[in-house]
């Protein structure tokens, strides 16, 4: 019994169909090239479920993609013979958009002014069968699957619903008819009924497609010296995979069209890397470094992999053991000539051949990285914006790489400007004489970095240090000991001696001669305080604020400590080292005034706000912010009153 039905798309599925239709792409060719592409897919799952199960009856011996058009009746088909879907796929892969950041990204989308960067956002998502209602005013599409005896027909109008019925299909795979627009050459809609102008996009857009395109062309033959009008099946594409052939014969709009198609990405590629490995593992590899980071980048499910083939054969699409999770944005292929045709996951995660291209892969985008860097540091910088959160992780994922990828990483400073980035050996170079440590601050932005009391003394001695803000950060720098010869240290950091020893000594014993002087005011302040924090020492770091919160040597940041409970992680308290400033005004007076009337109401409430003070400094959270602003009112109001 045939059951049809209307249903409406999901609500961003349908948001996104009518973003299509009013055209976001500037260049409408394009849905050939995303049809295509969808079609090559099918194909390459049809062939990989036949390697798979040996019992299964499939038919591979003519996979192929056929086009067919209609002048009269103003319609594009496209046939594939590949692996087909059946009903429950139809709705889940059509009607829903089942991708983690769908809203993010149609927000992005609907805000975008920039068409450009429209065509990129799309890209990026891979929604591809979308592209069709650009130049079509209804979409048929006539699937069945392989080892389905009954077929689905879907059909849109791009208003919102669709309808899908059961229906009849002699062979497993898909159609895909185009009911056309009328052409428009000023708002991009070609003639795509005329079979030359079809044949173009092939060449332009699908050329290395690995099957054959095929179509009924028109062509003129000469019989007895007569032009006789025939049509013949041709062949519209080269089906020569780009990684074999040599770099010299490929030019770079040909690997841009093949970036396109395995990453869904508008942009062309920032950097192609191709090459051949020969000796033990013979491999070839084509890789590619995106311009712009995708919308997955960040989430759990997002796509992370290369593709890998054996002899030219597909195995699978997004092998992720043959790149690190670090270097997560590259896209490309692996083609293999001595792993098994049936090799699985399990096999690929113990595989020595395996593990052996994958460091190979990482040192080539290593070293293009590297050399960017040296011939082009505004190119570098540009990729690093995109891609440098992710490329740390690499800091204390991969031992091996390390210190190769610390080298590579760009840092704000104290002494660069907003938009200015160094590296670590550019840091060294310029270290004052006899600073043998790279000191570093971490938190959440440059700007509330720069202000904080711990740089003061840095600032005032003219030691450059680190602005670490992104979130990795605190993982890596925790793991890493030093980077040429020279220790990593915090800003934030109890016991610190900065500046030439002569001032050191003066500042050590400045520090000892108002602590012996302070004594009973300090243990005091300690005591009202003891719940808080671990001690009060008098600074040696500070020179403009009151106080600062710093953390023992060994003990967790405060950055850390935020970081780890916005992830929901449970954070035991640590007490921190409570530094005074006894030349501010507010120590000062405070220990003035504690030394006249050591009873004073008063004196608990401002010795509570030099604290919080210090809490806030940090860019951390007051537990009792309600109670923090009883204090400074009534601080300022007897203040006044005085």
């Amino acid at each position: 019994m045939s059951q049809t039905e209307t249903m409406e798309f999901q609500a961003e599925a349908k948001q996104l169909l009518e973003l299509m239709i009013h055209s976001v792409y500037s260049e409408k060719d394009v849905f050939l090239r995303e049809l295509i592409s969808n079609a090559s897919d099918a194909l390459d799952k049809l062939r990989l479920e036949a390697l798979l199960d040996k019992e299964a009856k499939v038919d591979t011996s003519d996979l192929h993609i056929f086009l067919e058009t209609d002048k009269e009746k103003r319609t594009l088909t496209i046939h594939d013979n590949g692996v087909g879907m059946n009903r429950d796929e139809v709705v889940r892969l059509i009607g829903t958009i089942a991708k983690s950041g769908t809203k993010e990204f149609l927000k992005n989308l609907e805000q975008s002014k920039d068409k450009k960067d429209s065509e990129q956002l799309i890209g990026q998502f891979g929604v591809g069968f979308y592209s069709a209602f650009m130049v079509a005013d209804k979409v048929e599409l006539l699937t069945r699957r392989l080892g389905e005896e009954k077929a689905v027909q879907w059909s849109s109008a791009g208003d919102g619903t669709y309808t899908i019925t059961d229906a009849e299909k002699d062979s497993v795979g898909t159609t895909i008819t185009l009911h056309l627009k009328e052409v428009d050459e000023e708002d991009g809609l070609h003639d795509y009924t005329d079979s030359f102008q079809v044949k173009q996009l092939i060449k332009r857009y699908s050329d290395f497609i690995s099957y054959p395109i095929k179509m009924e062309m028109e062509v003129t033959k000469y019989v007895e010296d007569k032009p006789v009008k025939e049509k013949e099946i041709q062949t519209l594409n080269s089906q020569k995979a780009l990684w074999v052939r040599p770099q010299e014969e490929v030019d770079q709009e040909e690997y841009n069209g093949f970036y396109r198609h395995i990453a869904h990405d508008w942009n062309a590629p920032w950097k192609t890397v191709a090459f051949k490995a020969e000796g033990t593992f013979e491999y070839y590899s084509l890789l590619f470094l995106p311009e712009r980071a995708p919308m997955d980048l960040f989430h759990p499910e997002g796509h992370h992999g290369l593709q890998l083939y054996v002899k030219r054969v597909f195995i699978m699409d997004d092998c992720k053991e043959l790149i690190p999770s670090y270097l997560r944005f590259v896209r490309g292929v692996v083609d293999a000539s001595d792993l098994s045709l049936n090799v699985s996951r399990e096999i690929l995660q113990k595989d020595r051949q395996i593990k052996q291209i994958s460091k190979r892969l990482v040192r080539k985008v290593l070293d293009t990285l590297k050399d960017t860097l040296t011939e082009s540091r505004e190119d570098y910088k540009k990729f690093w914006l995109e891609f440098g959160r992710v490329v740390k992780e690499g800091i204390y994922h991969d031992m091996k790489m390390r210190d190769k990828i610390l080298g590579l990483s760009l840092f704000k400073t104290t002494q660069t400007g907003k938009d200015e980035l160094v590296t670590l050996d550019e840091y060294i170079e310029r270290m004052q004489e006899g600073q043998d440590k790279i000191y570093y601050l971490t938190g959440d932005a440059r700007e509330s970095l720069v202000d904080s009391p711990h740089l003061e003394a840095f600032k005032k001695e003219g030691i450059e240090v680190l602005l670490l803000t992104d979130s990795v950060d605190e993982v890596w720098i925790s793991a890493v000991g030093e980077y040429s010869e020279k220790s990593f240290v915090s800003a934030a950091e109890s016991g610190l001696e900065i500046g030439s020893e002569e001032s050191r000594k003066a500042a050590e014993e400045e520090k000892k001669k108002t602590e012996k002087e302070m004594a009973t005011f300090i243990s005091w302040l300690q005591s009202k305080l003891d719940d808080k924090i671990k001690e009060v020492k008098v600074s040696t770091r500070l020179v403009d604020s009151p106080a600062c919160l710093v953390s023992p040597p060994g003990e967790m940041t405060a950055n850390m400590e935020r970081l780890m409970r916005a992830m929901g992680q449970e954070v035991p308290v640590s007490k921190k080292i409570l530094e005074i400033n006894t030349q501010h005004p507010l120590v000062a007076h405070l220990a003035k005034r504690y030394e006249a009337d050591k009873d004073s109401e008063e004196l608990g409430k401002t010795a509570a706000m030099l604290y919080q003070l210090s809490v806030l400094a940090e860019g951390s959270e007051l537990d009792d912010p309600a109670g923090f602003a009883r204090n400074v009112a009534s601080v300022l109001g007897d203040s006044l009153a005085k």
